[in-house]
């Protein structure tokens, strides 16, 4: 097949550091090609995931309001469908793509929504025609999509085999993420601190509120067994990994996937989190993490967390999380929609 793909215009593929989609695109993009297929990706300009590229996309400087991100997204999308005209099958992984009213008629497109239906963008994706299939990341999120046509749902992969294997030995816990309050940044330092356990924290801090809310929740409860690491890159990301006893996530709200909890289980490290949001599909309870609801219940579970066995983390990710599985489960999917059927999961 020849496939486009359309990244987000607003971090390049892949991310030098933290990043959750443009993550997956790279490894999408990568893994197709692998699999034999020809692929051009439509990303910023900057970007190095080593498939064919299309040429001069650039990348908006950073703006505030909604008007402005909008503009710059649908920039974006019209110079990337101008330039997949010779593919059979896009799969776009913007939100304004879907509703271009100038992409080919005849163009079959797949759609990711990276984001949870339950926010504004599910009233938008109620808009969304026949003619687009929707692929959801958890059965979680897809449960939201009410009224909305759910074609698949695909759980993200990551390249499992470039991913280091660590002993835990390190006997501290570990958070990565942003610093958003709904990742949870604050309730692991409560965590750690009821458990005993230092903490080392790697987090992305961008734009007014994270900055404001890593001043006012999370700065003053750093001290010797808390430390902040600041914003890591991916060797140094899996390095701080795979040398904690547990992954803490204890996140606050119904996260549609959780990209970090399948990093940390491929370097053989289990998760310690809440019971929200897609963290059931990934964490199997007792055997590579615990979830829980209190902080002393996710205390306890941590001081549990390093008996469990780290083999089973590993060998979770590498036959539910990887990218041949996302791969196939894409390519399964992208087949249906060629040869016309538009297979629903729900909604």
């Amino acid at each position: 097949m020849r496939i486009g793909l359309i990244a987000p215009p607003w971090l390049v593929v892949p991310p030098p550091r933290y990043g959750g989609t443009e993550v997956v695109v790279d490894g999408l993009a990568r893994g197709l090609v692998a699999a034999g297929h020809d692929v051009l990706l439509a990303a910023p300009a900057g970007s190095t995931c080593p498939v064919p590229l299309v040429p001069d996309m650039p990348k908006p400087s950073f703006g505030t309001s909604a008007t402005w991100f909008a503009g710059a997204e649908l920039y974006h999308v019209a110079r990337a469908y101008a330039a997949l005209t010779d593919v059979d099958l896009v799969h776009d992984h913007t939100v304004a793509g879907p509703f271009f009213r100038y992409r080919p008629a005849a163009l079959p497109v797949v759609t990711t929504n990276h984001g949870p239906f339950s926010s504004h963008l599910g009233d938008l994706y109620r808009l969304m025609g026949p003619d687009v299939s929707m692929v959801a990341i958890s059965h979680r999120q897809a449960a939201d999509a009410k009224g909305i046509s759910v074609a698949r749902v695909i759980h993200h992969g990551i390249d499992v085999d470039a991913v280091p294997v660590g002993d835990g030995s390190g006997g501290y816990a570990a958070f990565l993420g942003r610093m958003s309050r709904d990742k949870g940044p604050r309730e692991a330092i409560l965590v750690a601190r009821e458990a005993g356990f230092r903490l080392l924290m790697s987090a992305r801090i961008q734009g007014e509120e994270e900055v404001d809310y890593f001043d006012s929740q999370v700065a003053p409860l750093l001290g010797p067994d808390v430390e902040f690491l600041g914003e890591l890159t991916a060797a140094e990301k899996y390095q701080l990994m795979g040398g904690a006893a547990a992954l803490l996530n204890p996140i606050q709200w119904p996260e549609p996937f959780g990209l970090v909890m399948i990093e940390a289980l491929a370097t053989g490290t289990p998760v310690v989190g809440t019971g929200s949001g897609a963290a059931p599909e990934i964490v199997d309870d007792g055997v590579t993490g615990y979830l829980r609801g209190t902080i002393r219940e996710l205390a306890e579970a941590l001081v549990l967390a390093s008996a469990l066995e780290r083999r089973a983390c590993r060998q979770s990710a590498e036959t539910r999380f990887s990218i041949g599985r996302m791969v196939a489960d894409h390519v399964s999917l992208y087949r249906e929609v060629l040869q016309g059927r538009l297979p629903q999961h729900g909604g």
